[in-house]
């Protein structure tokens, strides 16, 4: 890898931030320079937020993702703001259970996962963003599992170190969607 850029973005609340940041920690566990960069409005908990994170094997020069190599998108408010910055031949990874938009892009891969839905059938009410991680993990390779989990274990705070395993569920669940 010489550099990824990947934008997540959804509502404040969604784990956004939460999944940007073990992304960061597994490229950061993989000897890797790293770049977080959250960014949210005045709500956080159900207002917009997005999360930039670059991870490369030269020093980053700025940690704003503009045309991301990698959109993760929870919701169709980003979803629609932000299909058309990613770089052609890059990857959408969206929750098709929030978004029904297309696009008429056809120089990028899009995966739909129902994430939202899949998390709530398996009872683990939001962890979707751990899901969509899963299925990013699966469409790019950018790291192993055992390296999330290191980075999961590194994100989780002390107080709750039971949910280390339901968000590896999760992941598991979206590596194999």
């Amino acid at each position: 890898m010489s550099e990824l850029n990947i934008l997540l973005a959804g509502f404040g609340g969604q784990g956004v931030l939460f999944t940007g940041r073990v992304i960061c920690y597994a490229g950061l566990i993989d000897g890797n320079e790293v770049s977080w960069m959250p960014s949210y409005g005045p709500e956080m908990r159900g207002g917009t937020c997005n999360c930039s994170v670059c991870i490369s094997d030269e020093p980053i020069g700025s940690p704003v993702v503009t045309e991301p190599d990698v959109l993760i998108a929870m919701n169709a408010p980003s979803f629609e703001k932000f299909i058309d910055t990613v770089k052609p031949g890059g990857i959408v990874i969206m929750d098709s259970s929030l978004i029904e938009l297309t696009t008429k892009r056809t120089d990028i891969r899009i995966y739909k996962t129902p994430a939202t839905q899949m998390a709530s059938e398996n009872k683990m009410i939001g962890l979707a963003s751990m899901i969509l991680l899963g299925k990013f993990l699966e469409a790019t390779g950018f790291s192993d599992y055992d390296t999330i989990k290191k980075a999961v274990e590194k994100s989780v705070p002390e107080r709750n170190k039971h949910l280390i395993e339901p968000n590896m569920h999760a992941v598991l669940l979206g590596k194999e969607s």
